[in-house]
């Protein structure tokens, strides 16, 4: 008789193969960390001041004065690039943890109580999805004045109804579960059944929507930051770096360039990372690897 070996994966080895299986997961989630050790490091050090003006080295090309060049004031590219990483990111994530906060809330509650409550939910949002946050940013600027916390209401007033809408939906099909059936049977309130068993059971989707959520914000700020609404100067940001290297396209073009490199890679690098992580998590997926 011949023998027959059965080979146990490790679950940590599972785990581990699961995730290179994802090229989407592991290049988005390569992008980001990258992103965020840049923007971490500019807290405490970059090659130049940011705000730094020397203007005898103006517009200079990248390697002849510092690794990426200077801009029309003489300051430092890199320097600006990685200062504005942080500004983006700080502001996105601030915004997108409001709005999913606020909207989830918003959704779970629509989906427990139903009726007049859920549908007058779903009008508001309906409401605040007529704003484009650019609108709305510029509303708000005229009531409270540009800067960093116009640029995250702004962004977190039009993320709320995203999330609302997808909790409302996912939390129903959950309501309608036996088990949750059987809880709400067994005497447990809303509040309860909503913390033990929706919550838990539509988290993956949350996430993944946060992620996506993320690249839309940051894209978002930058606009804002070219159109003048985001952070006040000399604060840098990728969207006022576009603005500013409008008037010098012919004769610097790195300086448009290379924000825009920045943003779209970060966009890029979010979209991918929410793709990897809507795979990894659906259980759908998971019976299938």
């Amino acid at each position: 008789m011949s023998a027959v070996t059965v080979t146990v994966e490790k679950p940590a080895a599972r785990r581990t193969s699961l995730f290179l299986r994802r090229p989407n997961l592991v290049i988005g989630g390569a992008i980001i960390a990258i992103l965020v050790i840049i923007a971490f490091v500019s807290l405490f050090w970059t090659p130049m001041p940011p705000g730094k003006m020397q203007i005898i080295h103006k517009l200079k090309p990248p390697l002849a004065q510092g690794l990426l060049g200077t801009d029309h004031f003489g300051r430092d590219v890199l320097s600006m690039l990685m200062a504005g990483a942080w500004n983006s990111l700080s502001i996105a994530t601030v915004a997108v943890a409001f709005g999913a906060s606020l909207g989830t809330l918003l959704g779970v509650t629509a989906a427990a109580r139903r009726g007049v409550f859920e549908a007058v939910a779903m009008r508001a949002n309906d409401v605040i999805f007529a704003f484009p946050p650019i609108l709305s940013a510029m509303m708000l600027g005229a009531l409270l004045g540009t800067g960093r916390f116009t640029a995250i209401i702004a962004i977190a007033v039009f993320m709320v109804p995203v999330f609302s809408r997808v909790t409302v939906s996912a939390a129903s099909q959950v309501w309608a579960r036996d088990y949750v059936l059987a809880a709400r049977a067994a005497g447990k309130g809303g509040v309860l059944i909503t913390i033990e068993h929706i919550l838990p059971n539509i988290a993956n989707q949350i996430i993944v929507q946060v992620t996506i959520q993320l690249g839309l914000a940051i894209l978002t700020e930058a606009g804002l930051s070219f159109l003048g609404l985001g952070m006040a100067p000399p604060a840098p940001t990728w969207g006022r770096m576009l603005a500013d290297a409008q008037t010098y396209l012919g004769t610097a073009p790195w300086l448009a360039i290379l924000p825009g490199l920045a943003i779209a890679l970060t966009v890029f690098g979010f979209n991918m990372l929410g793709d990897g992580l809507r795979d990894l998590l659906d259980p759908r997926e998971k019976g299938r690897t």
